[in-house]
Order: C-alpha cells, then structure tokens, then sequence
C-alpha cells in the first residue's frame, strides 16, 4: 500500500520547502519539494550547440521551448536512450516510447539525411532484477538474460530498428568504476564508512536541477551516510545475497543513474546531441546522469538536447500504464488481437511528446486509416498496370496536389516532427487520389500512369513503415492471382467465330461461358471468398483483377 503526508519542516520552513514522507512497497522514502524556484537561472542557461542546422525545431526539455536542432558534425546525431530493466516483460507502455523515438529518428534519416548513431543501454543488474530472482528461484543473470532477448524480440516485432549497439551494464563495470573514480577526483562525489559513494550536490552547487527546474530529489529517508537528502548512489555497497564487484571502496554494485553517463560517455565522449525517454524518466533518472556527467567531463553541458515521449493512458484513466499499477497490456498479447503496422499508425496520430489514450477506438481509428493507405497503394498500382481500368484524369490538378503535400509535410516534421499533421496532409493527398480512381467499364482518353506513380512512390516514403507487408507474401500473391485470372479469363472466352443466326445472317451475341466452363468460374469465385477472410481480397474487374492485402479477418469495402 501507499500512504502520503506532507509535512511542514521548522528549519526549512522560511526558505519555502517542504519534505514528503511515504511509504511505498514498504520503503520510506522523502521528497524535498519546492514552493519556488530556488536556483539561479543564470547557471542553468542552455548554450545552443555550434554545428550544423538540420532545419527542424524540436522541443528541448532543458528549456521548455522548441529549439533549432543543430548537430556537432554535420548530418550526424548522436543519440543515447534508456532501455529496459530486464526483469519483466516489457508492455504497451515501453512499446509506445520505442515505437515514438523510432518514428523520430526513421524521420531524420529518411527526410532530413541525418545519419543517426543509437546507443541504447540494457540494465541488467537492480534492485528490481535482484528482487525477482529471489522470488523465483534463479541467478539474477539468467533472469536478466530472458527478458532481454523476449524485449528485443518485442521490439523486431513492433518493427522498431535495432540501435548501432546495445550495452549492457554488467559487461561495463571496469568503465562505471573509472567514472566514479574521476567524479571524486573532481570533487564531486564521496565514499562513506559503510562502503557506499555519493554525489555531492551540493558540489555543483545551483547547476542542479537543469530539467526539473527545482531542488526536489527523491531519496531513501533510512540512508544515514549521506551528506544532503538530495545526494544518490553512484556505488552501492554489496548487502548478503546480491551479486557484487570488487571497487576501490569494497565489493558492491552501481547506483541506478551512473550506468547510462558512463555507457554514453564512453561511446560519445563529453558531448552529446540528443538523449531521449520516458517522461517518467526525466527526474530523477535524467536530472541526474547530467550532475554526474558534467561533474565527470568538467563541462558546462553534456547533452544538448533531451526529448521525452508522452505517457500511455488506458482510456478513462489518469494513471500511466504500469507494472506498479497492475494495469498494463504485455506487447506479446497485443499482437494478438492488432498489428504492429496499426499500433504505430495509432502512435503516429499523436504528437510524440503527448500523453496518448489507448482504447479498442483508438486503436480501430488506427485500422481504418491504416486500411485506406493500403487500399489506395494497391488501386493506384493496379491502375499503373493497367489492371484497373478509369476514366481520363486530371493530371494537372494531381501533380499539384503532390508538390503542396509534399512541402507541408516537410513543414510539419520540421516542426517538432508533427506527426499528426503529416497524417492528415498524406490522407487528404490519398482522397483526391481516390476521387479520380473511380472504376469504368469503358474507358477513353489518355492514361495518367506517371502522375499515380509518383503519388504512390511518396505515399510509401512517407508512410511505408505503416502500409507494407511482406514481400515473400507479396509475390506469392501475386503469382496465385495472376494464375487465377488467366483461368478465369480462359473461362469466360468466347469462340473466335461467333456463330450466326440463319434468319438474318448476323452474329448472335454469347451471353453466357461455355457449359463445360462454368466449374472453373465456379472455383475462380470460391477462391476468391476462401481468401478474403485470410486478409487477402481480389476484385474482378472484367477479365482482369487487382488484390490487396489486409489484416486478417477485416473486411473491405470495394
């Protein structure tokens, strides 16, 4: 359970803090919280990066406010994220900051031509690993094994692009010791009698508190060692049980934040352009990784620009979808009932930085949209090759169309990567498509392939991380269909003399397949319906057909 009291402190009670008390899982913990801002802005000021200008603006949690996104080299980014602690599987929670942040970088690589280097960090030692090992019977390391290779399979699921390189903790503790040891030589950072080391806020004096923007930290009220409640763990001395390390200052294992200022480090070095998360992630965990990083580098500031995804919400709640909070959907049994394709769409509807709901609406909202974007790559294809058969277009109007979409689409992910606006400009694009792809059965005039080409190329560079499928099935379709309909069309020839009425001497038109044919057509139809469960749809168009594929079980309107 969870109890909370605030209470006013006599010594702190003229400088306008408070401390929190609660009780949470049976841990005692305190928040110094502030009534006012206590720090000096002055010496938290952001410096703009000097480098090159990629041309977007995005929201940078260090200053609250969108900023030019300017790079340290030239069409590079480097890029740190937080990965999982692998003693759980992971949920729809995680999935949706993964999914975002691969939208984003998919976005500066394929739009923006920023080569982007991922490292993403896999804690594999905690309190939680530690905790769950015990409950079950097994070495903290085979637990911590299991869930990090079910979260990367999760993440090949949900199509989410692997990073340059995931690292773990525990294969980096010679590097976290080295870090620590630079941090006390600097004079950051202290070892207690207990075996324990801190961070010395109070050495950084008002640099603390860059994102949060307040002199509240959270920490263990039972930590008598330490010097100011606000100070964490950079080493933790071993207790009986616990997997441990051999260190300067005894056997013991890394606080929680050090691990990811010395993994980004030793990639990176003392500058880094963009760090990302959770939201939940950005105080403590965040606040902290820059004190000790910029307390390593000596530096004035490490990370130029931090950027944090919006909470998942079950619909109708104000809580966060959470393991805590036992309300939360494992990604193994979404996929059950969704697709990786319509949970990104549904990520994609929502700025990234938003809190999200997620209900059956939402994400069937997701499904429709996602199931017009096919539907209009499959007809405009179709019509390509001349399978589907439509009166003379507008070509004109088309290509303009085209040229406004594509310039306020760059517009929208320039600006803090609008994703839901991009939607809405391709959609709209789709529409005019789809008015001028009207079947006939009789066609003159000009066709406008090219024009249906070029929409279609960048409908699919847009958004084609939503609308494809697999191309091994793919062919195999396609070769089922074309088999299908040189049957079909064998069926429904006619002899090539017609034969004549004896009376007037004219041809008498055949209106019906030959008799011994009609079993063909039959099952060139209940081939047709067998598939369409499948996610697989044929239409008929006279001789010819087109097909689509779409998930299976939904239905589709033609």
């Amino acid at each position: 359970g969870k109890c909370q009291t605030e209470l006013k402190c006599c010594g702190l009670l003229n400088s306008g803090l408070r401390i929190r008390h609660s009780i949470h899982n049976g841990v005692l913990k305190t928040s110094l919280l502030s009534s006012h801002n206590i720090c000096s802005r002055a010496e938290r000021k952001w410096i703009k990066p000097a480098g090159f200008d990629t041309g977007v603006k995005t929201y940078n949690s260090l200053t609250k406010q969108k900023e030019p996104l300017v790079l340290a080299q030239e069409r590079i980014a480097t890029w740190y994220s937080c990965g999982p602690t692998v003693y759980d599987h992971a949920h729809l929670g995680h999935a949706c900051s993964y999914v975002r942040f691969d939208i984003l970088q998919r976005i500066l690589s394929r739009i923006f031509e920023i080569n982007v280097i991922h490292v993403m960090v896999i804690t594999d030692i905690d309190d939680k690993i530690i905790q769950r090992s015990l409950e079950q019977n097994i070495s903290p390391t085979v637990l911590a094994r299991m869930h990090e290779e079910e979260f990367k399979r999760d993440m090949q699921a949900l199509r989410v692009l692997p990073p340059a390189v995931y690292m773990r903790v525990t294969d980096n503790i010679p590097q976290i010791v080295a870090f620590i040891k630079r941090i006390i030589g600097n004079g950051h950072a202290y070892v207690t009698s207990q075996g324990n080391v801190y961070f010395d806020t109070q050495s950084i004096g008002n640099r603390y508190g860059k994102l949060v923007n307040l002199g509240g930290i959270v920490g263990e009220l039972g930590a008598q060692d330490k010097r100011d409640p606000r100070d964490f763990a950079l080493w933790k001395a071993s207790k009986p049980h616990e997997p441990h390390w051999e260190s300067p200052w005894g056997q013991g294992r890394p606080g929680w934040h050090i691990e990811c200022s010395t993994i980004a480090s030793s990639v990176f070095g003392s500058q880094l352009d963009i760090h990302s998360g959770g939201i939940d992630l950005a105080f403590p965990h965040h606040e902290n990784e820059i004190a000790q990083s910029e307390a390593y580098h000596q530096c004035e500031q490490w990370g130029n620009y931090f950027l944090h995804s919006g909470h998942l919400h079950l619909k109708g709640s104000v809580e966060k979808m959470s393991k805590s909070l036992k309300n939360y959907v494992t990604i193994k049994d979404f996929l059950k009932s969704y697709t990786a394709n319509e949970f990104r769409l549904f990520c994609l509807l929502t700025r990234y930085r938003s809190a999200i709901d997620y209900s059956d609406a939402s994400m069937n909202e997701a499904r429709s949209t996602l199931s017009t974007i096919s539907a209009f790559c499959h007809n405009a294809q179709a019509y390509m090759q001349g399978h589907l058969q439509c009166q003379p277009t507008e070509e004109g109007i088309l290509w303009e169309r085209l040229s406004a979409t594509q310039s306020s689409v760059r517009k929208a992910l320039a600006d803090d990567f609008d994703t839901p606006k991009t939607v809405d400009a391709i959609m709209s694009l789709i529409h005019h498509g789809n008015c001028q792809l009207q079947p006939a059965t009789k066609v003159d005039g000009q066709r406008s392939a090219a024009v249906f080409g070029a929409m279609l190329s960048y409908v699919r560079e847009i958004m084609g991380e939503v609308h494809d499928s697999s191309g091994v099935l793919n062919n195999v379709v396609e070769e089922l269909v074309h088999f299908r309909s040189k049957v079909r069309k064998f069926a429904l020839s006619v002899e090539d003399q017609a034969p004549q009425d004896p009376h007037t001497g004219s041809e008498i038109q055949k209106r019906h397949p030959e008799p011994d044919r009609v079993p063909l057509l039959k099952d060139c139809d209940a081939l047709r319906n067998n598939l369409a469960p499948l996610g697989v749809h044929i239409k008929d168009r006279g001789t010819n057909s087109t097909w689509e594929i779409t998930r299976r079980g939904e239905t589709r309107k033609d």
